[in-house]
């Protein structure tokens, strides 16, 4: 059996002892001092997924993070620059497109996956997620469907949540998504390869005639595990059409949720959603788990930190 813990473990040593080859035209040049300018690096602006990458930056030895902050510090929790970077907030769907403007950005895989970015490949170092939970604490960056509070036991929606967490979505994302995209729960392989399986769902074609739909939220263009979720829901009988409604930027689909325009939605992780909740009054309920996606350090003039180091210089 493939367990989380080894997955996730695997991918982080991958990235962290393997000399990688970052996307793009690399520099070679670097310098022991340092530079007028400071390389900037680009970060998500909402506050969860942007206190993640503050503390990937920090494990990178870039800066030092007030441990005070727990794991979701802001920039004002950076006690120390070790090196002459600048660290700037983006809205994260704007952060592919406008890598080459930085001297690297923190990508999660739902905006890296479309673009063609593989962590391991890519990267110059990845967030290992198993960091952020001590003995008995749950991750709050696991991926999660979410439902109106008054729906949470809703038996269609459960129906849907149990379908997703199937050995066959999980192999279908572990072969699809291949590190940007990790599942949240144990699973087996299935007697399909992955392949198959792959190819399987890419074909995989269903309707809504007779069945009862389900509008789901999602954000980005890397969803096609909910075509695996359906056909897990067609094989089961159980006459559910899942409906997905794209949203362009996170700030929508939990306003989109919470006054009825749609039934559930599937693009954020814990922190982000009690975040929501407490900022903007949201009265949503997470309902299953889904993925968890590492947040990764791109970019397209650096192939590993040590050359962001130097080429920045020490402060």
């Amino acid at each position: 059996m493939k367990t989380l813990t080894k997955i996730i473990k695997a991918v982080s040593a991958a990235a962290i002892a393997l000399s990688l080859t970052a996307c793009g035209s690399s520099s070679s040049q670097g310098s022991t001092s340092t530079p007028s300018e400071p390389i900037k690096i680009g970060i998500p602006d909402d506050a969860t997924n942007g206190g993640r990458a503050i503390k990937l930056l920090e494990k990178a030895g870039l800066i030092k993070v007030d441990p005070a902050a727990g794991w979701v510090p802001e920039l004002k929790d950076v006690t120390e620059y070790l090196y002459n970077i600048e660290i700037v907030p983006t809205q994260a769907n704007t952060l592919p497109s406008t890598l080459d403007d930085f001297g690297a950005s923190t990508i999660n895989g739902t905006y890296a996956i479309p673009i063609g970015l593989i962590p391991s490949k890519d990267g110059l170092i990845i967030e290992n997620q198993a960091d952020a939970t001590g003995s008995g604490e749950k991750n709050p960056f696991i991926n999660v469907i979410v439902a109106r509070t008054e729906d949470k036991d809703n038996p269609t929606y459960k129906k849907v949540v149990n379908a997703f967490n199937t050995d066959y979505v999980a192999q279908f994302v572990i072969a699809k998504y291949l590190e940007a995209s990790i599942p949240s729960w144990d699973w087996k392989p299935t007697e399909l390869s992955d392949e198959e399986i792959v190819d399987e769902v890419d074909h995989y074609e269903s309707d809504a005639a007779g069945k009862t739909v389900v509008k789901v939220g999602v954000c980005g263009a890397s969803n096609d595990s909910w075509k695996a979720v359906q056909k897990i829901l067609d094989d089961n009988g159980d006459n559910i059409y899942i409906e997905l409604v794209r949203f362009d930027a996170y700030t929508l689909p939990n306003e989109a949720l919470n006054s009825g325009e749609i039934d559930l939605n599937s693009f954020q992780h814990y922190a982000y959603l009690e975040k929501e909740c407490s900022t903007q009054g949201y009265d949503l309920t997470v309902i299953g788990d889904t993925n968890m996606a590492p947040l990764t350090l791109y970019s397209k003039k650096f192939t590993s930190v040590d050359e962001l180091k130097e080429a920045a210089g020490k402060k």
